[in-house]
């Protein structure tokens, strides 16, 4: 039996995560050959990392969880908060 998939999010990108699925490590690779910075805090994600990670959210069941704000958060507002990072404030997201 394996875990529960889930994606964290912070600071726009992603914090952890438990993917388990084909396509998803597929993305999640892809994803890791543009580059990653360990820290997310230092993360500066293109374009097309964004969406991928988008992609990652709706493969995973249930709410995404938004740990600066401490709160999980509808699949359609962790990929505004995810592709309007750094564009706009995107502090308090989901409240």
């Amino acid at each position: 039996m394996s875990e529960k998939e889930y994606i964290t999010l912070k600071w726009g990108t992603l914090k952890s995560w438990n993917i388990t699925s084909k396509e998803g490590k597929k993305l999640l690779k892809k994803y890791i050959k543009i580059g990653v910075c360990m820290s997310c805090a230092c993360q500066n994600d293109t374009v097309e990392q964004k969406k991928i990670i988008c992609s990652l959210i709706d493969l995973v069941p249930g709410k995404i969880y938004l740990h600066w704000d401490g709160i999980y958060v509808s699949k359609a507002k962790a990929k505004k908060y995810v592709m309007n990072y750094g564009n706009l404030k995107t502090q308090g997201v989901g409240k």
